[in-house]
């Protein structure tokens, strides 16, 4: 759980610093200053070895690297666009998904409507005013978040350490270099913009994703699924001490639900995994 809660504090502080990159590098500019500065340094430390893998390896990790690149790209499209706390509050109901339809049990389809009712709140709050095609950019970040769940956990079991998220980093900066030199131009190799790319490379993607990592070989896939949906509250927090983005009461409900409602898929998660022990 420490090392869970350690990546989501990470990521949504280094998410409010990609915000700040934003009027300067563009998002493709800020996702691909972001993947490609943590792909390197993860290749440098880690040295992944690319003989001894089989061909459902190299495959497990090309998915994960695809959905790395897709996730982080909508997630980006999506705070450019809304504030972070509903941007992270829309995207989590991906995790959410996938551990109602892992547990199979009517508690979590309980659950999963009090999320429900946390989004029709924060709709009430006016989706326009939130931007539809951020609320879209958030709901496609989401789908992808949950893949990353999925595909992380096989790369984790069939590649040592952190190779296979070496190697998938890598994969995902390549294929968003085109869009990111396209959007951000000369303004990448500006020193103070690659001073804060690195800043976010860091906080962002290799110290949470390596974090991640580790924590998905000790617990289950549908747990930390809804552990990571703490991220809301982190975020909401990181938008406004860093990015000053002010929620009004009626958000800030919505968001309290959908937490509550993934803390509530934990226990039920937890439950189901321990009552075969009991027998």
């Amino acid at each position: 759980m420490g090392l869970v809660l350690g990546g989501a504090l990470s990521v949504q502080f280094g998410s409010a610093v990609a915000a700040l990159l934003f009027p300067r590098t563009g998002v493709a500019g800020a996702v691909t200053l972001r993947l490609t500065i943590s792909a390197a340094l993860l290749l440098v430390v880690c040295r992944p070895r690319l003989r001894g893998h089989d061909r459902s390896a190299w495959l497990a990790a090309g998915a994960f690297g695809l959905a790395l690149a897709g996730m982080n790209s909508l997630f980006y499209q999506a705070i450019e666009r809304i504030p972070l706390g509903p941007a992270v509050t829309l995207e989590v109901l991906g995790p959410l998904a996938l551990s109602v339809f892992s547990a199979r049990r009517p508690a979590s389809w309980g659950w999963a409507g009090l999320a429900l009712a946390g989004v029709v709140l924060l709709g009430q709050g006016g989706f326009d005013r939130l931007n539809p095609a951020g609320v879209a950019f958030a709901f496609g970040a989401g789908a992808m978040w949950a893949a990353y769940i999925v595909l992380s956990a096989r790369v984790g079991d069939r590649f040592p350490g952190v190779d296979g998220l070496a190697l998938a980093l890598t994969l995902a900066a390549l294929v968003t270099l085109p869009l990111g030199i396209l959007d951000g131009g000369a303004a990448l190799l500006d020193p103070s913009v690659l001073t804060l790319g690195a800043a976010l490379a860091v906080l962002a993607s290799g110290l949470p994703y390596t974090l991640e990592l580790l924590a998905l070989r000790r617990i289950p896939t549908a747990t930390f699924a809804v552990l990571m949906s703490l991220g809301p509250a982190v975020a909401t927090l990181a938008g406004w001490l860093v990015l000053r983005q002010a929620l009004t009461l009626l958000e800030c409900a919505a968001i309290v639900l959908v937490i509550a409602a993934s803390i509530g898929a934990v226990r039920v998660n937890v439950a189901a995994a321990r009552r075969p022990e009991r027998r």
